[in-house]
């Protein structure tokens, strides 16, 4: 059997005639023709900017041009871009009120009696305009508290002064 050189790692190993004729026989071992044969592209995840290999082909599949090393980062990516108006089931935006602070990392405590559990808590909308969205229209409120601030006067004082009192210098609910 002839001598011959692998193409990828060069070292020397036995080929049959009948391959070498063929125009196989190239390779010493499966992984090499693998490794030498197979083009990749290394691109960066546009996700957490880990380096991932793509073919040629993968490359000419993105839609959005970005490139991902799996399923869960191309799922983190595509939550935060294809939320609100771009999300294919949008209506009108009248029920984002609960996510606006959510997102704002206020904390989920009621304004009037300091309830913490998140099962109780409503989104109270001050000047009661439910299209009013505005992070300072936003407060949190335990269900009862909701309820009194809107069908009892004096609850509804009181909260109006707990708000003043944190918009003028009184402590941040932010944390």
């Amino acid at each position: 059997m002839p001598i011959t050189n692998c193409f990828r790692c060069h070292k020397l190993f036995y080929a049959k005639p009948i391959l070498i004729k063929r125009g196989f026989g190239k390779y010493c071992s499966i992984n090499c023709k693998k490794l030498f044969t197979r083009k990749r592209i290394i691109v960066l995840c546009a996700t957490c900017g880990r380096k991932t290999e793509k073919t040629p082909s993968q490359m000419g599949h993105s839609k959005s041009g970005k490139f991902f090393c799996g399923k869960s980062c191309q799922t983190v990516w595509r939550n935060k871009e294809f939320t609100g108006p771009k999300h294919r089931l949008w209506k009108d935006g009248a029920n984002i009120y609960r996510r606006i602070l959510i997102n704002s990392r206020i904390n989920r405590v009621c304004k009037l009696c300091r309830a913490k559990d998140s099962r109780v808590l409503a989104v109270h909308h001050l000047d009661e305009n439910h299209l009013n969205n505005t992070l300072t229209n936003l407060v949190w409120l335990c269900n009862n508290c909701h309820y009194l601030a809107h069908h009892d006067r004096l609850k509804k004082q009181r909260l109006a002064e707990v708000m003043f009192k944190n918009n003028n210098g009184g402590s941040s609910s932010i944390g």
